[in-house]
Parts: C-alpha cells; sequence; structure tokens
C-alpha cells in the first residue's frame, strides 16, 4: 500500500531570498540532521543571466533502523538524488528527491517548493508532499514502513526549526536583508544579487532532502516545477496554512495534519466548493483513528442524511413543542474549565414515559439534533472567545430521582435510537461527560445502552454515586465553582426547566404519534426513488404556460444515471397507485415509476428537449429548463453502466460508496423538482435557493458552477 504525506503551507514570515540564505547552509551536511551524512554535487546548472540554478546532489543518509535489518539488506547508509531548482526571477525553489538504494524494492518520492506569500511579497511559503510505496523488502515491509515514517515525520517536525535556527545565525553575523536578483542589465548591483540568490538556491538544495529522503510518505511527485507554484499562490481557501490549524484545530501531528489536507482537497475536487468546514471533517478524521477511507465513508452518509432530513435548518425553521419547553429537564449552562459548552442534563427529573406518550420517539430525536446543532454553534463562537480551538462540549447529567420508571421499554428504546443517530452524524462532539449521583438503578441502564455507544465516547464518561462528585477528583476539578448549578450544592442558579410529570392530558394516541412521527420525517422536500438495469425512474410535470421554468435538484445516492428530459403533447397513463397532476410528481410511496409506454416512439410520440445528462454516483446535480410550448414534460433516471475508470491517487465518490452497493444493476436518487414562472424565475440557482434547498450549512461556503445549454442551465458537483 502506498503511504503519502501532504504537508499544510508553513508560513515564514520573512523574504524569499532571507530563507534561501538560511537554507543554503545546511550544505554539506547539517549537523542538526545527525542522520544526513555527506553530499556530493551530480550536476550543476547556472543560466547566463543567474537567474536559474539547477543542482543535482547525491546524498548520504544513515538510517535509524536495526542493526539485523542493515546486515539482511547489505548496506550501512541510503543514497538519495536530489534535484533542486531555483528560479530567482520568479523567486521559487523546487526540490525533488527519490531513493536510489533499494529503489526496485521502495519508491520514494518528495516534492517541496518555496514561494513568495501571495499576500505578501516579503513572507515565504513552504509545502512538502511525498510518497512511499514499499513493493518488498526480504520480508520486513511492515517494518521498514513503521521506520520510515517515524523517521519521516520526526523531520518534519524539525524542518522549520531549523530554517529559523540559520536565520538567528545569519542575524547573529548582521546578515539580515539579502537583495532580490535583477537582471545583469540593469546595472552593477545585479552580479551581487545573481550571487546571493545562487548561494540561497543550495541552500534550499538539502533542508527537504533531508526531510525527504528520510521517508517519503504521501505526497505526488510533481513532475513540473510550474506546477507546484500554482497551488500555493492561490487564495487562503484553496490551503491550509500550520499556523491556522493550530490556532483553530489544534496540535496535530504531521500525518493527521497530511490526513486532514488530503480528505479535504478530496471534498473540494468533488464537491466543486461546497465542503464541510474544517472542524467537521476533523471531527470524522478522529472518530475513526485518521483512517480516511473510513472517515470518508461515514461522513458521505452523514451529509447525504443531514441534507434528506434538512437538518441544517433544524435551529431556524423548527420550534420546539411547549411540552419540551415545559418538560425537558436540560439546557445549556456556562462551561467547563476547558472553554468547552457545558449541557445540563436532569435526567433523573425527567418523565421520559410521559414526554414519549405525548410527543412520539421522533419529535424527541429532532430535539436532540437541535441541542447537537446548537452544540455545535457554540463551539465555534467559544473558539473565538477563547483564542484556542474549541470542537467538543461537556455534558453534566444528574441522575437524582432515577428509577424503575427510566426503564420502561418504548423509553429505552428512544434513548437507543438517538444514540444510534448522534453517534453515527455527530461524531468528536463530547468532550467529556460527568454522571452523578448514580443511584443503584443506573447499572440496568448503563448494560442496556453501553454497547450502542463508541469506545472512544465511552472512555469519556466519568461516573460519580452519591456525593462523590463533591470529593477530590469531582465536580470541581472540571468545572469552576461559581458555575457550579445550585440543585447541585453549588452557587450558580441555573435556568434548565425541573422536568417533572407530564400530564396526562398531553398523551396522544399511537396513531396520532405515529401521523406525527410520519410528518416529521417525511417534512424534507426530497424524495427518493430506485433505477433498476432495464427500469427507469420516470415523472411527469404538465406545463400550461409556455416558457415556465422546470428546476430540479438531485443526489445519486448509488450508482451512475443517465438524466432526461422529453416532452409530449399527449399525457402517458399514469401507474394505477400513482396520481399525478399538473406540475407534480411521483408519489415517494412509488419507488419506480415508468410512465413512457412501451408502445411510444421517440420522435413521434415524444422528444428530447435535453442533451441526455451522465451523472456519477456520488454527484449533486441542479439544473432548470425554459419550457418552449405546452404539454407534457418526463424527467427520466435512467440506469447506466460505465467502464472502469483508470487509476487514481483518491477514489471518487463513487469508489467510496460502491461499497454499500447491494446490486450492480440498481441505482438510488434523492430529488426535488419544481415548475416556476418566467416572471419569477431569477437563475437556475436562485430558483433552487427559492425552495429552500437543502445544502449543508456544515459548509464554510457554497458555490456552483452553471453551464448554458439552449434553454436550460445545469450545475453539478460531487456530494456524499
Amino acid at each position: 500500500m502506498v503511504q503519502k504525506y501532504q504537508s499544510p503551507v508553513r508560513v515564514y514570515k520573512h523574504p524569499f531570498e532571507l530563507i534561501m540564505a538560511a537554507y543554503e547552509r545546511r550544505f554539506p551536511t547539517c549537523p542538526l540532521i545527525p542522520m544526513f551524512v555527506d553530499s556530493d554535487t551530480v550536476s550543476e546548472f547556472k543560466s547566463e543571466d543567474g537567474a536559474i540554478h539547477v543542482i543535482e546532489r547525491r546524498c548520504k543518509l544513515d538510517i535509524d533502523a536495526p542493526r539485523l535489518l542493515k546486515k539482511i539488506a547489505g548496506v550501512d547508509y541510503v543514497y538519495f538524488v536530489q534535484k533542486n531548482s531555483l528560479n530567482s526571477r520568479e523567486r521559487t525553489l523546487h526540490i525533488e528527491a527519490h531513493n536510489e538504494t533499494f529503489s526496485n524494492r521502495v519508491i520514494i518520492h518528495e516534492h517541496c517548493c518555496y514561494t513568495v506569500h501571495p499576500e505578501n511579497e516579503d513572507w515565504t511559503c513552504f509545502e512538502q508532499s511525498a510518497s512511499l510505496d514499499i513493493k518488498s523488502f526480504f520480508g520486513f515491509e511492515s517494518t521498514v514502513e513503521k521506520i520510515a515514517m517515524k523517521q519521516y515525520t520526526s523531520n518534519i517536525k524539525k524542518g522549520k526549526e531549523i530554517i529559523e535556527y540559520y536565520l538567528r545565525q545569519l542575524e547573529e553575523e548582521g546578515i539580515t536583508f539579502v537583495p532580490r536578483w535583477t537582471p545583469p542589465s540593469l546595472g552593477p548591483s545585479s552580479e551581487t544579487s545573481s550571487s546571493s540568490k545562487s548561494q540561497a538556491l543550495s541552500a534550499a538544495v538539502l533542508v527537504p532532502d533531508a526531510a525527504a529522503l528520510k521517508e517519503g510518505l504521501n505526497g505526488e511527485g510533481l513532475s513540473s516545477p510550474g506546477a507546484a507554484s500554482e497551488p500555493v499562490v492561490g487564495t487562503p481557501d484553496d490551503k491550509l496554512d500550520a499556523d491556522y490549524i493550530k490556532r483553530y484545530l489544534g496540535d496535530l501531528t504531521p500525518l493527521q495534519e497530511s490526513c486532514l489536507i488530503r480528505l479535504r482537497q478530496w471534498l473540494q475536487e468533488t464537491h466543486k466548493g461546497k465542503i464541510p468546514k474544517d472542524e467537521h471533517i476533523l471531527r470524522f478524521l478522529r472518530a475513526r483513528d485518521f483512517n480516511i477511507d473510513k472517515a470518508r465513508e461515514i461522513m458521505c452518509q452523514s451529509l447525504t442524511w443531514r441534507k434528506q432530513h434538512q437538518v441544517d435548518y433544524i435551529l431556524d425553521t423548527w420550534t420546539p413543542p411547549q411540552v419540551l419547553q415545559d418538560y425537558y429537564a436540560g439546557g445549556w449552562h456556562h462551561h467547563d474549565k476547558d472553554g468547552r459548552p457545558l449541557y445540563v442534563l436532569r435526567l433523573g427529573q425527567m418523565d421520559t414515559k410521559g414526554l414519549v406518550r405525548a410527543l412520539g420517539e421522533e419529535a424527541l430525536l429532532r430535539y436532540v439534533l437541535s441541542i447537537n446543532e446548537e452544540g455545535l454553534r457554540r463551539c465555534e463562537e467559544n473558539t473565538k472567545v477563547f483564542g484556542r480551538p474549541i470542537s467538543s462540549w461537556t455534558c453534566l447529567v444528574d441522575l437524582e430521582g432515577l428509577n424503575m420508571r427510566h426503564l420502561w421499554r418504548p423509553g429505552v428504546k428512544a434513548l437507543l435510537r438517538i444514540i444510534e443517530v448522534v453517534e453515527a452524524n455527530y461524531p468528536e462532539t463530547l468532550g467529556r461527560l460527568l454522571i452523578l449521583r448514580a443511584p443503584r438503578v443506573f447499572p440496568v441502564l448503563w448494560t442496556l445502552v453501553s454497547p450502542f455507544i463508541d469506545d472512544n465516547t465511552r472512555r469519556k464518561f466519568l461516573i460519580y454515586a452519591g456525593n462523590d462528585y463533591q470529593g477530590p477528583g469531582g465536580l470541581l476539578d472540571y468545572i469552576d465553582k461559581e458555575i457550579i448549578p445550585d440543585f447541585l450544592s453549588g452557587e450558580c442558579m441555573c435556568d434548565v426547566p425541573e422536568g417533572g410529570l407530564v400530564p396526562k392530558s398531553l398523551y396522544r394516541t399511537a396513531e396520532e404519534l405515529e401521523n406525527e412521527d410520519l410528518k416529521l420525517w417525511t417534512e424534507t422536500i426530497y424524495q427518493s426513488a430506485s433505477v433498476f438495469k432495464g427500469a427507469p425512474h420516470e415523472i411527469l410535470i404538465q406545463i400550461v404556460d409556455a416558457a415556465s421554468v422546470i428546476t430540479w435538484d438531485f443526489d445519486v445516492c448509488k450508482g451512475d444515471i443517465v438524466f432526461n428530459i422529453y416532452h409530449s403533447k399527449r399525457s402517458p397513463q399514469p401507474p394505477k397507485k400513482d396520481s399525478l397532476g399538473a406540475h407534480s410528481i411521483a408519489s415517494p410511496g412509488g419507488n419506480n415509476v415508468q410512465l413512457i409506454e412501451k408502445v411510444w416512439q421517440l420522435g413521434r410520440d415524444y422528444s428530447t428537449v435535453e442533451s441526455p445528462l451522465i451523472c456519477r454516483e456520488g454527484e449533486s446535480v441542479q439544473g432548470s429548463h425554459v419550457t418552449r410550448w405546452p404539454g407534457f414534460y418526463i424527467l427520466q433516471w435512467k440506469f447506466h453502466s460505465m467502464p472502469a475508470c483508470a487509476a487514481t491517487n483518491l477514489p471518487r465518490v463513487d469508489d467510496v460508496l460502491a461499497s454499500l452497493q447491494v446490486s450492480s444493476h440498481k441505482c438510488k436518487v434523492m430529488y426535488y423538482t419544481e415548475v416556476i414562472g418566467s416572471e419569477d424565475f431569477r437563475g437556475s440557482m436562485t430558483s433552487l435557493e427559492s425552495s429552500h434547498s437543502g445544502f449543508s450549512q456544515l459548509s464554510a461556503a457554497t458555490t456552483s458552477s452553471s453551464q448554458s445549454h439552449s434553454s436550460s442551465m445545469i450545475s453539478r458537483w460531487r456530494f456524499c
């Protein structure tokens, strides 16, 4: 398996030329990098004007590996070839390195680049990527991989420290400025400038070398120097800055940074700008121990779930029933000592049976989701207030009053359902759970729910029986005395409702609750359908006024499909189970509806009004069509089989979701459509915005690209 590494953009607040001068001092060997023994120049080229300087070196490394392994391999040192290309005119340095030793067994590539900061020409950016592919190594492939990764990551940390060390050394020598390169024709000073640039280049030659040689892990070897400079000089949103990561996301190891950057890059490529916030991506990575494939899979499922149920809008569009506001004994209460938002839940005082009987399971679940959404907002606010990353909250659960009434089976069932949904869609949001005054009945409840709680989450639980929370290692270790709630003998008045029994007059019948539950989760404007090989899904839209606008928004959840739009002057015979009217679509219960009759002929009974659009698994497609004639329009999703795609460095969304596919001859789509009068239509994207199209508000920003084809406009991007 190929191991990869991609660094964030590291910024030096010094001019490029001064950084090059510091970097040059790392040659021919660097005492700060003990493994870097020596280097010999293999070839060197300088342009006549001194702007271009290319040097290739053969570097000798003493890898820190077990003596037995070195003896088996028959080598004491490992050799790498490093090529540095300095362009003083463009103020860039590109470094490429690959292993010479065991090149038929192990393939290591690294690419590094120094460029001028896009927003401040007196600052310098550094970025590196690397890859490690061990084909075979005398049966020690796993051991070699671990050694390589360990040494590479340790030297990545040293890289910036070494540059800063030599910068201080230059300052001690009185060198705080190195002039920029200027063409020789501009004057005598150009020679001096050119010379200093050449020296800067040499310096750069070995820094990445040591890092690269040590163990390339993760990155794409870029063959063209120019190709690497473009991303670095992009907008701040294009790349993650190391200082930004530390300020807003926390201290991550080099490999964790690499996982975040690679997954974020994959989302940028597949979502075309519509990606979750970095904090949210990081939560899913942490939940799967930074396994990119596993994190990508659960995040894809969660984002689709959020869109389907419009969870992003829950805080703005849903008001909790008065029963919840009066009898749900939970609420936000200041923050803990780490700055995490603090949520207090008086579970022992809550009538879970009464709430379930009065509201139903789905209403309770929706309320818990709104609490989690509010928690995400509060984490962002506290990150700004406290000046450090805060990505989770603390929950304080008071169990005084818990008894067998709380073990009512439907109530426990609702609790397990809530845990399941929260675990799947809000990973790593619980920083700590303090369970206080646990009674004797608690072990019974814990036995029921603990199997449904992730191991990482369970490790965050602290359980106190009786008044143990008042002693050493208790509540005061985590919450300031001034904000301990009054019902826990604290000094702070807590606005959390006291709970109590829900009046039986508010109870509802099972039928009423079932209808209410159905209503809650069918409020989504999206409908689902299955598409089979030989059995497309079709919906009918009747247009009375020409120049109306048909808009659509759909996600391809599984398989590849072909999207078509047809027009017919006569209405097809609707299926018996589906009622179709003007501007209406097949009912969600239809699942798969076929309208075009077998006896119909294309060109005679109906015609194509748009070119077929092939949509890949995982894509989200938006678009519109301005109708030219009245009559009946048929939107069709048809099964499409595609040849296997060429291998890529990172799988597409369809590759990720393929593992979930039960049948290779079945596709699934989730769609929404609307007809708008031409006078009300302000563009394909605006029309969809007016109908509250559910795009994730976890995204820092949503952008869309559109293309015009005849009378229609279509935009598409990947959506997990």
